[in-house]
């Protein structure tokens, strides 16, 4: 773990902020695995570029929102970004602000993992109690 690992998922959450999907590409190995909460409509298990798109998709078709980082420090191995997600729903626009820590995993300057936990009782409440359908549950791992 290094200053250089933090430095990395700075980039990564610029490249989201600003919507540059082909840093965000460059930054994210090929084969990562992003996780979240299934119980939440875009969770589950979701692996690769193609697994990051699905996700980023996903989520969208939920929520608007913006991370707002109140601390990154290194951990055990990992990056752990402490903040919250603020934002909108998209079905009724109900505003939401809820804390969340994500867990990076760095490894040769590039994201190999990534667990993204939050407050899974309170989105679900401010989507009305959304329920995942089957295919958000299962692995998001693309076909070969």
């Amino acid at each position: 773990m290094s200053d250089g690992d933090i430095a990395v998922i700075d980039e990564v959450y610029a490249a989201m902020a600003g919507q540059d999907f082909a840093r965000l590409f460059e930054l994210v190995d090929a084969d990562c695995v992003i996780t979240q909460d299934a119980r939440l409509p875009w969770g589950g298990r979701h692996v690769g570029h193609e697994g990051l798109v699905n996700f980023g998709l996903r989520l969208r078709q939920f929520i608007w929102s913006e991370v707002a980082t109140e601390a990154v420090f290194a951990a055990d191995g990992d990056v752990i970004q402490v903040g919250r997600t603020v934002g909108t729903t998209v079905e009724s626009g109900s505003a939401f602000d809820i804390a969340e820590v994500h867990r990076w995993t760095v490894r040769d300057g590039r994201v190999v993992a990534a667990h993204f936990s939050i407050d899974t009782a309170a989105m679900l409440a401010a989507l009305g109690d959304a329920t995942p359908t089957a295919s958000t549950q299962r692995d998001q791992t693309p076909s070969e």
